[in-house]
């Protein structure tokens, strides 16, 4: 026993956990959780405003509220997930932010990414592992770069300078793709058919190719490569689109953007969207969206007239993108329950869409203003079995086919829904057609529409009506004196039919772009390939034929057409290897040209944008007498030139004929005294050596006797 009683409880407890204790040293191995470094969840927002210290606490609110929408943020005793600098009594316009998880940090940098902040402020988003990576790279000294050396670009527009202004067309036929000016009295002629390439051992286009909407870009599709652009005088390589296995593409009206799909529904970027001129990808979609079904078509991705929006269909919405940022328009999509089919004005930022009836909602059509997401009209339609939309290529009207039915769904009647987009409150007029519907197409520069009906849908024989949209009254004289008196044509904005074609043997309705011309085709493999040039104002028609046509395509300038037999180029209808090719025709439907090929996939017009304004366009049409003698020299002095072209090896070979004919001549004179000579003196060619004698032959040629009593 000690003295302390302590340490005696201490003995006490060692002799009991004798024995309990090891002689191996101390080695603990704890299972601690692993620390993570990778920062993949932090961020760093750039482009912030930069405000003072009063400031501050109101824009930390406003950015923390935006930041919180798309994640949880990572919440401490000491840190609420986001840091904002500031230094000198200011911020310095950046924060950093962090997200619970690494997935919520790349949805953040998806989601904010080039987003408008405010008017003079849009956010810039980086990984904070970039950032410190970047940090490094400052140069204790700035040293200016190089600059890019300059590479003058193909003028994309020189076709426009051609001095006969000439159309063209491109066509791909077997593995051919060939460009060719077209001149009505000259017939075709080569531009390119993609020799440089030939040569190299590179295929110019394996695909279908595609004009741009204003004729700058021919874009051919090679799978393996994506998609290439060519342009200028020497169709030089211009800009080239990653788009592996892409079989679409479509470009936006004004040329900046491209838009191509491989139609893999299993690639989440199938759909590609590209700007034309850097190349950059600027966003990709799948080709279905979430929210639709696959039992269905894919929807399609549609431009606006202005290059300002791409939208597409959803289920009960339409997703509207704005450019150059593709983000959802007001981070919204368009509410349109119900939703079948929608289409972009020509000329105006209008979306208009139909749907069918629902429980108890009718049917119904819209006209919606974008980006005001304003209604202009909407028209309810009760026992709708389908529509369709056809626009005006003005923007000017709207006219939309109603297939209805009884109720008890056994019979099918149509109506035509015209909407007057251009007068206020866009006003509605209803066409009550008791005949089934098959076509319907607009006069492009004119307010005047033709349509296909038939008693029964499938009938062989058809009638084709024609209707104006503004009926036209008695002619008034303007009063003023008698030399600048004027007349002009009363005009009303009311629906007027103009006339029937009855039994007509057609299926389809193709306007000339200049209008007035209209072809009525019968086109399809059991058509007969009928051909009617009809002049709307003079009532003249003109029938031809082209057996199994299955394409027309008017130019341009309304002056030729084309009408084509080809085959998919995926193979198959070898059945039309005899009738493959193409055949040109005036819009008064004289033949001008034909060719044949054996395998035959496309024929495409190269679209051509009109320069001038309708008073320049109307100033040109008074004053064309003017310039009748300018054209008629030019056409003189081009036949001339194709003369002198067509004839040049006859007149090479009768100037051969002369010059030897000269040689001899020469050789004989030079042996002209020896050949008197020979003669003794006696020269046949001296006329004074013959006696000249006139001798006077009469001839009876018929003789005839009358008795005269």
């Amino acid at each position: 026993m000690t003295a302390d009683p302590s340490l005696d409880a201490l003995a006490d407890e060692a002799m009991e956990l004798d024995g309990y204790f090891s002689d191996a040293p101390l080695d603990p191995q704890p299972n601690y959780p692993r620390l993570d470094t990778s920062m993949e969840n932090a961020l760093v927002v750039l482009n912030l405003p930069k405000v003072p210290e009063a400031k501050v606490e109101k824009l930390t609110k406003f950015t923390m509220k935006l930041l919180s929408r798309i994640g949880n943020l990572v919440a401490t005793d000491t840190f609420d997930g986001m840091s904002m600098p500031i230094a000198n009594g200011s911020t310095l316009g950046f924060c950093l932010v962090a997200y619970e998880t690494a997935e919520e940090a790349e949805k953040a940098v998806a989601a904010l990414q080039d987003l408008a902040f405010d008017k003079n402020h849009s956010l810039t988003v980086i990984r904070y592992e970039r950032a410190l990576a970047l940090q490094g790279l400052v140069p204790e000294s700035f040293q200016e770069p190089e600059p890019t050396p300059f590479i003058e670009r193909p003028n994309p527009t020189s076709w426009l300078e051609d001095p006969n202004q000439r159309d063209s067309y491109v066509i791909r036929h077997g593995r051919e793709t060939q460009v060719q000016w077209w001149d009505p009295r000259q017939g075709p002629s080569m531009d390119y058919d993609g020799s440089r390439e030939r040569q190299a051992g590179v295929v110019w286009c394996e695909q279908y190719c595609h004009w741009s909407p204003k004729g700058s870009y021919l874009a051919t599709l090679v799978p393996a490569r994506g998609v290439i652009l060519w342009s200028g005088a020497n169709y030089e390589k211009t800009g080239r689109f990653l788009a592996p296995g892409v079989r679409r593409i479509l470009f936006s009206p004004n040329e900046n953007y491209l838009l191509t799909s491989n139609e893999d529904p299993r690639d989440p970027e199938a759909v590609k969207i590209y700007h034309v001129l850097t190349e950059q990808l600027m966003r990709s979609f799948p080709l279905y969206p979430e929210d639709v079904s696959r039992d269905r078509p894919p929807p399609p991705y549609l431009w606006s007239h202005d290059d300002k929006y791409i939208a597409c269909m959803g289920d009960g919405l339409i997703r509207i993108y704005e450019t150059p940022g593709m983000k959802l328009l007001d981070q919204r999509s368009l509410a349109a329950e119900g939703v079948a089919e929608f289409q972009w004005s020509p000329s105006d930022n209008v979306l208009a869409y139909w749907a069918p009836e629902v429980n108890n909602s009718p049917a119904h059509v819209d006209l919606v203003d974008i980006p005001s997401r304003i209604r202009l009209r909407q028209k309810n339609l009760f026992n709708v079995t389908r529509c369709s939309m056809v626009w005006h290529e003005q923007g000017d009207y709207l006219a939309v086919k109603v297939t209805r039915h009884t109720k008890s769904k056994k019979t099918m009647f149509n109506n035509i829904e015209l909407f007057r987009l251009r007068e206020p409150g866009v006003p509605v007029e209803m066409l009550d057609i008791k005949d089934a519907v098959m076509a319907l197409a607009w006069e492009p520069k004119g307010s005047r529409f033709a349509i296909i009906h038939a008693e029964n849908p499938s009938a062989s024989k058809v009638n084709v009506s024609f209707y104006d949209m503004i009926r036209k009254g008695e002619v008034v004289t303007i009063k003023g004196t008698k030399k600048a008196a004027k007349t002009e044509v009363a005009t009303f904005r009311e629906l007027t039919k103009l006339d029937t074609l009855e039994g007509r043997i057609c299926n389809f309705l193709f306007w000339s772009p200049e209008g007035k011309n209209i072809i009525l085709a019968s086109l399809g493999e059991s058509a007969s390939g009928t051909l009617e040039f009809y002049d709307v104002d003079n009532k003249s028609m003109v029938v031809k034929e082209h057996y199994r046509c299955n394409q027309v395509v008017w130019d341009p300038a309304g002056r030729t057409v084309a009408t084509i037999v080809s085959q998919p180029i995926e193979g198959g209808h070898f059945k039309f290897a005899m009738d493959n090719g193409y055949v040109l025709w005036s819009f008064q439907g004289k033949q001008l040209y034909q060719d044949s090929f054996e395998t035959f996939y496309q024929f495409l017009w190269r679209p051509r944008e009109s320069l001038l304004t309708k008073s320049e366009i109307r100033k040109v049409k008074n004053n064309l007498k003017k310039y009748e003698k300018q054209f008629e020299k030019e056409d003189k002095r081009r036949q001339r030139v194709k003369y002198l072209e067509e004839t040049q090896g006859k007149r090479a070979e009768r100037a051969q004929i002369r010059a030897v004919l000269e040689r001899n001549r020469a050789a004989r004179a030079s042996r002209r005294t020896e050949y008197i000579a020979l003669l003794g003196g006696y020269d046949s060619q001296d006329d004074a050596n013959y006696i000249e004698k006139e001798l006077v032959v009469e001839t009876i040629l018929s003789s005839k006797e009358e008795v005269i009593m």
